[in-house]
């Protein structure tokens, strides 16, 4: 007789108890700082991926493998897709996803990962002016002053910062700043027209779409010579399939669940915080914060508190 089998089985009943009992505004918080950590570490990845990899088997690689990730859920799931989802699921695939996917990391040839993570936080602002213009998004005053607030703070990174950001052309972030508009986009895409998909559903389907352009990608750019000839390809392939597991395949779910909780711009107030991380990152590495940089992480918190609905 197997006695440890109702030990799990109240340990798990407990644990779901808990998780129901836990307040909106608490599950809301504790995936935006996971989110936080995942995706503020994942220019430091892409960074790293371009060691021995091109942009654009950067991106493949990461779509590709998060599409194969995703695809027995999409197997599972895919009876719950309807036909009116699909023009949705068009949009945060490609729009969403695909595009940015390239857009980084050809932005990372020349910015630095700290520079790419301050960049990333213009994704609320198109999110909110988004939303308004187009989705019919009711916006309360304070969520638009969480936005100013959280903005100023990093731009306050940006300018009083610059020790953390290295040398390059910088020009080279409006890749970003066009990859943030595309998230905003996506975010209230799926804040207008996804509700009725649960996450996994959602980023499953979504992915793929995406499949195929990461097969045709994977021959186009020629992987399989990279990974044979370059002698840190496995070093970096490593890199780019963390990427790809967290920030991608377990991030997009965790993602979508929170604008599908909360509201597009709460959830997307995370790039705010992923400058943090990156910089914090930075630090570790041996490049210097000042009292500026906790200045502006200040209000970048104040800004994400006030976003909150």
């Amino acid at each position: 007789m197997n006695h440890d089998s109702p030990r799990r089985d109240a340990i798990n009943r407990v644990s779901t108890m808990i998780f129901n009992f836990m307040s909106k505004t608490l599950k809301s918080w504790l995936t935006l700082a996971v989110l936080t950590l995942i995706w503020g570490s994942s220019y430091i990845l892409i960074k790293w991926g371009l060691v021995a990899f091109d942009p654009f088997q950067v991106a493949t690689l990461r779509i590709g493998i998060a599409a194969v990730a995703f695809f027995p859920f999409f197997l599972v799931k895919r009876k719950e897709v309807q036909l009116k989802d699909w023009k949705y699921l068009a949009v945060v695939g490609l729009i969403g996803t695909g595009i940015p996917s390239f857009l980084f990391p050809i932005a990372q040839t020349e910015i630095s990962s700290s520079l790419a993570g301050v960049l990333s936080t213009t994704t609320p602002i198109f999110t909110l002016i988004l939303g308004v213009l187009f989705f019919s998004t009711q916006v309360a005053k304070r969520n638009v002053l969480g936005v100013i607030i959280g903005l100023a703070g990093a731009i306050g990174l940006m300018i009083f910062g610059k020790s953390a950001f290295g040398d390059g052309n910088n020009w080279y972030g409006l890749f970003i700043v066009f990859g943030c508009f595309c998230y905003g986009i996506s975010v209230n895409t799926v804040k207008a027209g996804l509700q009725n998909l649960n996450p996994i559903t959602l980023s499953s389907a979504a992915f793929a779409l995406l499949l195929p352009i990461a097969i045709f990608g994977f021959w186009w750019t020629d992987v399989p010579t990279t990974v044979q000839t370059h002698p840190q390809a496995w070093e970096s392939l490593g890199y780019i399939a963390g990427l790809s597991l967290a920030g991608t395949f377990f991030a997009s779910v965790l993602f979508f669940w929170l604008v599908q909780l909360t509201s597009a711009v709460f959830a997307s107030t995370v790039a705010y915080l992923m400058p943090i991380v990156a910089l914090l990152l930075g630090f570790l590495d041996g490049e210097m914060i000042t009292i500026w940089h906790f200045g502006g992480m200040g209000l970048i918190l104040i800004g994400v508190y006030l976003a909150k609905e």
